[in-house]
């Protein structure tokens, strides 16, 4: 079905708001001082970086689970810094396993408290190497035997294991060993999940930041329209910057590329806290969800509800077409099917493919806002992208 708009004397056309579009919409505006229309097919600017203030709790919820900002990328920190300031949240996630709680990533704590003992970092890492040699895997052929030569077996099958087959729904024996190329392991308490030099959430939540780059004379936004429902309505001689997902730009004529997806079952709890963490993974395959957020963590400099919590369940699975894609699954068969939809995008006139779905990729925030600022540069304001 079409939707009717007015294009005529359109220069710049983005197609998602999140990062990547939002970014290069602000500065188009301004830096360049030209008219750009933001179209996205959800009913909320920011893709799934998208966060909103809970009347109920006051918790930030973050609507497509957990986004912690981090960075140690100067212009990208001094960038978003523009639209928000943030708080002194630090990132920690915790574990559970057999009923007995865990710190994550796997650490001096973790390592003392799994195995009963007291050892110090020497100790510690002659110790679990003492663990990988004992099924001395030179050659790992899969994700799990890739797992069992960096930790060990025992730390593997209690941590990783039933978290990434839930993860992935697949038997770990048949997933390639580069996508555990390296886990982290920590001879130290060390229990800060990042190492970013910035890290943060944004105090007013990252709708606002949205808010506030968008909000600019020259940039118009549009929720809910389907780039495909305008797109022959498009001038020639627009500049399309496209965050969709590849593969349904060209029509699937290779074939869907294969993408991993998230439900949340979301519970308003009545109690002051329930789990005492903003992220408390569930490592075992007895527990069908992989991970609890409770949002309220996120905000400790906030005044929130002493009598009620918002808690998102999270499960993993396949993404079907309509579904909110994350994770790319990138087999081999992925690998190839993108290859040949790059091609097409090199010869596409007037189109910049970007993003996460655009790019076939799995970036993070300042990832995807460095993309951004980069694209800008490069093709963007000099009009490099006419050539």
């Amino acid at each position: 079905m079409e939707n009717k708009m007015d294009l005529n004397g359109l220069k710049y056309l983005i197609v998602g708001s999140g990062f990547y579009g939002a970014v290069i919409a602000e500065r188009i505006a301004n830096e360049l001082k030209e008219k750009v229309l933001v179209i996205d097919r959800r009913d909320h600017i920011g893709g799934n970086s998208y966060s909103y203030t809970d009347a109920e709790t006051n918790n930030e919820i973050h609507k497509y689970g957990s986004h912690i900002f981090h960075t140690s990328n100067e212009e990208v920190w001094s960038y978003i810094n523009r639209f928000t300031t943030f708080n002194s949240y630090q990132h920690r996630v915790l574990t559970k396993y057999q009923d007995k709680t865990y710190s994550m990533p796997i650490n001096l704590m973790t390592i003392n408290a799994y195995y009963g003992k007291n050892l110090n970092p020497a100790e510690a890492e002659t110790f679990i190497k003492s663990e990988i040699e004992r099924d001395h895997i030179e050659n790992p052929q899969n994700l799990e035997e890739k797992a069992i030569s960096l930790i060990g077996r025992p730390l593997y099958e209690a941590f990783i294991k039933g978290y990434t087959k839930k993860q992935w729904e697949t038997d770990l024996t048949k997933l390639p060993a580069n996508i555990i190329t390296r886990l982290p392991v920590r001879f130290s308490y060390n229990d800060r999940y990042f190492n970013d030099k910035y890290e943060g959430l944004p105090v007013d939540g990252y709708g606002k930041i949205f808010e506030k780059m968008l909000d600019h004379e020259l940039i118009s936004v549009k929720l809910g329209v389907d780039y495909f429902d305008i797109k022959n309505q498009i001038p020639q001689d627009c500049l399309v910057i496209y965050t969709g997902p590849i593969d349904k730009y060209f029509n699937y004529q290779f074939g869907s590329l294969g993408w991993r997806t998230t439900d949340f079952e979301q519970q308003t709890v009545e109690t002051k806290d329930y789990q005492g963490t903003s992220v408390m993974n569930y490592a075992g395959e007895d527990v069908p969800f992989t991970r609890i957020h409770e949002f309220k963590h996120f905000h400790p400099e906030r005044k929130q509800s002493d009598t009620k919590t918002v808690i998102f369940k999270e499960y993993s699975r396949f993404a079907k077409e309509n579904d909110v894609p994350y994770y790319p699954i990138n087999t081999d068969k992925d690998k190839e099917i993108f290859a040949q939809y790059k091609a097409l995008a090199k010869d596409e006139k007037n189109v910049i493919f970007g993003g996460r779905l655009g790019n076939y990729v799995y970036v993070d925030m300042h990832q995807a806002i460095a993309m951004a600022l980069n694209t800008f540069d490069a093709k963007i304001k000099n009009g490099q992208w006419r050539q």
